[in-house]
Parts: C-alpha cells; structure tokens; sequence
C-alpha cells in the first residue's frame, strides 16, 4: 500500500506573505486585473502588479525619466512560454509586427528560450496578448508563482532521438504544470478557447490522477490549489553531456536516458539549483541542483506532480527569500528531501545512471540537421534583436522568416536557431543577413559569443546598475586588457547582471559582474566553461572605473601560472583567491617587476625546428593566446620533467 503523506494545510497554521492572501482572494488569478484592465488608468494596483505576473507581465517605469524630476512612465513588458524555445514562423512574425506597432521596436530573447517585448501600454495589453494566443502563443505561466518556461536543447538534430524525446518531454511537463484556471482565456479571449496543440492523453490523466496528496480534487488547480508555489518553480530537459541550458541551475532537470536504438528508457534527475540571492544577506545564496535518481518513462509525470507537490506543500510561504526549492533542499538535506518526495511518489527512487561529461554547446552558424536539411544558429548580442544604424537584424530576420517559413529554436543563451532549411536556399538566406550586416559566428569577438546581460535598467525595477547596455563596453574593455597581458586571443565565459537576482545566471560564469551599486559590480570568479560549477565573490564592489585595475594582475598571473589547456575559470579555482589576492598586491605595487625588462642585455640560445613543427607550434601558440616563445619554453620544460632520472 502506497504510503500516505498528510498535506501541510492540515496542520498548525504558520504565518504567511502578505502576497499569499493576495494570490488566495484572486479568484483563480482572475481579481484585480480583470476588473482594472477595463479601468481608464496607465497602471493597475500593487495588487494587480502581483496577479498580471501570472499572465506573463511585469508592470514597468522609466527610471530614468524619474531621476529628471519627470512623472512616471509606466509600460508593461510580456514575456512569451515556449517550451523548449519554438517559436513558429506566425508567431514571430505576429511578434515581429507588435514590436513595432505596440512595444519599444525590438524583441529581447530571455535566458529561459523566450521572449520578451517592452514598452507595451496598459492600454494595448489585451490586443498584443490576444494576438500572440492567435498566433500559436502564450504569455501563461511565463512569470509568476508557477512552473516557468520548460527548456531543452534548441538543436534540431532529426538524426538524434534523444534530442526528439528532449523536445517531446519538455512540451508535456509544460502541459501537465499548465495553470488549469480559465481566467487566462477570460481575460485576454473574452472567454474564447484558443486552437492549439491537443495535449496527450497521459497528460490529462496523469494530472487528474490522485497521488498520495498531490492533487486537489475540489479546486479549479488541481495542482496548484488556491495559492499556488511558494515561488517559481524551473524546469528543464536535457539528453546526456548537452548543458546548453545550465541544467544544474534549475529546480527540476531532467536528463533522457534512452537504449541505444534511441527508445526512451526514462530519466535521471536532479533538483534544487537556483540562481537568485539578496546583497548582504548570507540566508540566500545561488545553488546548483543535485543528483536526486532515476525515474522510469511510465512514472514521469507522478514524479513531476510529486516534486512540484513537495515544494508546493513545504516550500517557505512567509519568507520569499527563502521560499526557491534550492533552500528546502538546503535546509533538510538531500535524504531528507527524497524521503519526503517518495512518500509523494508513492514508491523509491532507483539510482542514477552513468551520465558523459557535461560540455556546453551554442550551435553557432550553419549545421547538418541529419535529415537532409540544414539550421543556422545566430549570435544575438544580449538578446535583443533590434535595428540600429547599419546594422538590421531585426529586418533580415522578418525577411527571411517572411520569405522562407522557417521555424525557430531560441537558446538558453540567448541565441536563436533558423531550422528546416533547405539546403538550395543557403545562399540566399546569406545574402540577406549580408546584406543587413549581421556577422557571422567567425566575426564576433568569441567574449561576446560566450556572454550574457539581463537587461536591468532602465526598465527593471530590480536593477541596482547597467547590465545589457553596459556590457559590450566592458567586454571591449576586457579585450583590450587581455590583449595588452599577452592573451590576445583568450575566451572565456562572462555574464552580467544588473542585480543580484541572477537573471543571467552571473554565478556560474568563469567571469561574473553583479551589479552592487550604481555604477559598481560585485566580481565572481571560479565558474567552468561547460557550466557546472559556481563561481565565487571574488571582490563586493569595483567601480566601472576600476575594473582594469582589478582585472589585469588576474589576467598576468592566469597568463603566467596556467596549467596547459587549463580555462580562465578552472585556473581561478585551482589557484585560489588568496593566491590571486597575494599576486594582485603585489603587481600593482611594481607592475614593472611582472613585465620583461627593456633594453636588458641576455643571452639568447637557438634551436632549430622544421618548418613544419614551427608552424604547429605557432598556431597552437595563436589559438592558446601565448607567445611562441613561452610555448615553446613550457614544452620543453613539460618534457625535461618527465623524463628526469
């Protein structure tokens, strides 16, 4: 007999948010805002700001236009839900057209595989939300107390099934934790019910079935109940040794584990990752998700209602700074916690299975699909597709989606993916990205390529600085440095964000700025380049000023100290930060010392190379971003090492 688990509700009462009552009294999410929205004002209450959230909208002001004395300005941003980041060709033209007609002229891609238009006015809210549903869309569940956008890999390998099932399985884990309230359909369809894809019938069966105090029989959420979580809640799905979607940075990661004809097995899992913490607060912290087991296809979505119910019923309701799963899995531990979600699921978890090594992947440029076809993957700077001078990615991307119906795939780095192209189409759709000079992957500096901003102010409430508008600044600066040390050619994973929130996921970079004060950024360091391991604070507050002064010495002993094919992240970690610390002191009192000495006579000895080992040699120095000279020196060191007697 399947074990019995009390739900919390039945015990003692406990103290909650203000922000519990306003979710309780909201009628399903349908109170204040469909009242308000029929009101003639340009912004809703404190109390719809919280229920717009739900529907995928953030109520904004020009923070900018306050600090001149003027009066606010507020405007909405709407953020789309596609599940594993597809866009059809209708819906982003459909976005494409609001964008100008409504928004701000641009789309911003999200860390999370969505969209994002800003500038919206409370009064064209129903038409752009109404427009996008129409167009194969959805803003529900995009923000909010709930389950968030579902990622997977965006690569459309036809040739590989496990990237199909990632697809697949992201689509219905997003189906079933799908809020069930007709308030969404109400509000922004006058009650009209959308066309869209009919979810799968394990789907509705699994989300109606009872399981040991899962589900709410009596509510219109039967998942979710009348005040649905704590605090977001984020999912992903992902095929062994793909972490281009920061697996380990989610609440709930799944992993396929399929036979080697490429049939679903099930799936390993981990949980309690999170990125969000508070300044001066020690409570809170970022967190990557642990090793939880393996759950069987036939059991995944009774382990997903299991989950959600854990965190559901025990997540922290009076502290929402504390309320992410990642804390409840601090706070009891990971046995703990397994206990308690098992007694949910009804049965034991099995180990995990044997996973490859992660690597993180971005999919840049032209690939093979394995079907015939080709996808190109394009560098979005930040995100934000926009039209600015010369430069017209918004517009090439209108014409070739316009003129070849192409769907898209956006990444969790906030790239986008053109798939199903014929190959007898290649050139043209070259020419127009030629034409409205968009770089390709070769000609956009590999720091760029690599790094993310949130887009912080002037819009974000939350923002303490710059991110998105700061960072390409920053990174030319950076260049410059390490090109001035002797690392020319050096990458390595930077991210940016305008708070400590996380929205960027800053604190899994081998090099992160998190904004602390105006103009001023916390610095973490240590982070991998596949992503698995967190950085840590390395300094609390560097003006943007100072930033050279802080970095180079970093910069001189990674060039010095490095181990061969060791990342600038990997180095950090090894080194340590008192090591770091020590070696900064000291270079800024004489840089000189670390720099070769002009004009001093020594004594040069020659040896002599073929062409051809000369040449591997230089370009094995070029790709590293060292001197051939101190290459060849390490070389020859490594060797002497070695063969010591």
């Amino acid at each position: 007999m399947s074990p019995v688990v009390a739900s919390p509700a039945a015990e003692s009462p406990k103290k909650v948010s203000k922000l519990e009552g306003i979710k309780e009294r909201s009628n399903f999410l349908r109170e204040p805002v469909a009242t308000e929205l029929k009101q003639d004002t340009n912004c809703f209450s404190q109390d719809g700001i919280q229920i717009l959230k739900f529907h995928g909208s953030y109520q904004q002001r020009s923070r900018e236009k306050e600090l001149r004395g003027t009066e606010s300005e507020y405007s909405f941003m709407l953020r789309t839900r596609n599940p594993g980041g597809f866009i059809p060709p209708q819906l982003y033209l459909a976005m494409d057209r609001m964008s100008d007609q409504y928004g701000n002229h641009t789309m911003r891609v999200t860390t999370r595989q969505g969209f994002q238009l800003h500038g919206v006015l409370k009064k064209n809210l129903k038409a752009v939300i109404a427009e996008m549903i129409r167009n194969m869309g959805s803003t529900l569940g995009a923000c909010g107390d709930l389950n968030r956008n579902v990622m997977a890999p965006p690569a459309p390998f036809r040739n590989r099934p496990e990237y199909r099932l990632a697809w697949e399985y992201a689509d219905k884990v997003a189906d079933l934790l799908t809020p069930q309230t007709g308030a969404y359909y109400e509000i922004w369809l006058d009650g009209e019910k959308a066309i869209s894809a009919e979810e799968a019938p394990e789907v509705k069966m699994a989300r109606q079935r009872n399981g040991n105090g899962t589900v709410f029989h009596d509510k219109e959420e039967p998942l979710y109940g009348t005040q649905y979580m704590p605090r977001k809640f984020k999912c992903a799905v992902t095929v062994p040794g793909d972490n281009s979607i920061d697996i380990l940075t989610q609440d709930v990661g799944l992993v396929i584990i399929a036979d080697a004809q490429g049939n679903l097995q099930g799936f390993n899992v981990f949980a309690g990752g999170g990125m969000g913490r508070t300044h001066n607060k020690e409570e809170t912290f970022a967190r990557i998700a642990d090793p939880i087991g393996y759950v069987e296809k036939a059991d995944i979505y009774d382990f997903m209602k299991a989950i959600l119910s854990t965190q559901r019923d025990y997540g922290d309701r009076f502290n929402r700074r504390h309320a992410r799963m990642k804390y409840l899995m601090n706070d009891w531990g990971v046995e703990t916690f397994r206990t308690k979600l098992e007694g949910y699921f009804g049965k034991s978890l099995a180990p995990m299975k044997p996973l490859p090594e992660w690597k993180y992947k971005d999919f840049l440029g032209w690939n093979e699909q394995g079907d015939g076809k080709l996808f190109l993957g394009i560098s979005i700077q930040n995100g934000r597709v926009k039209d600015e001078g010369t430069f017209q990615l918004k517009t090439a991307l209108r014409k070739i989606v316009e003129q070849f119906q192409l769907p898209i795939r956006l990444t969790g780095n906030h790239d986008a993916i053109l798939y199903e192209i014929n190959p007898a189409d290649k050139e043209a759709i070259q020419a127009i990205l030629r034409s409205h000079n968009v770089p390709t992957e070769n000609e956009i500096d590999s720091l760029e390529r690599f790094g993310m901003a949130c887009p912080a102010l002037p819009t974000c409430g939350l923002a303490i600085t710059e991110s998105e508008r700061a960072l390409p600044g920053i990174m030319d600066r950076i260049r410059g440095v390490l090109s001035r040390v002797g690392l020319k050619n050096e990458s390595f994973v930077i991210r940016m964000t305008g708070c400590p929130n996380g929205c960027a996921r800053p604190y899994m970079a081998e090099l992160g700025f998190v904004g602390s004060a105006p103009n001023a950024y916390q610095i973490w360091l240590g982070g991998c380049p596949n992503q698995t391991r967190l950085a840590r604070p390395y300094l609390q507050k560097v003006a943007h000023e100072d930033l050279e002064l802080e970095l180079e010495p970093i910069f001189v002993m990674f060039r010095r100290e490095r181990k061969r094919g060791e990342s600038f992240g990997d180095f950090c970690d090894r080194a340590g930060f008192d090591a770091i610390r020590e070696f900064s002191v000291q270079y800024k009192e004489n840089p000189a010392a670390f720099r070769p000495k002009q004009g001093a006579s020594r004594q040069r000895w020659r040896v002599e190379l073929s062409s051809d080992l000369h040449n591997r040699l230089k370009d094995k120095a070029n790709a590293e971003g060292k001197s051939l000279r101190d290459l060849a020196a390490y070389a020859l060191e490594e060797y002497l090492t070695r063969h010591q007697q």
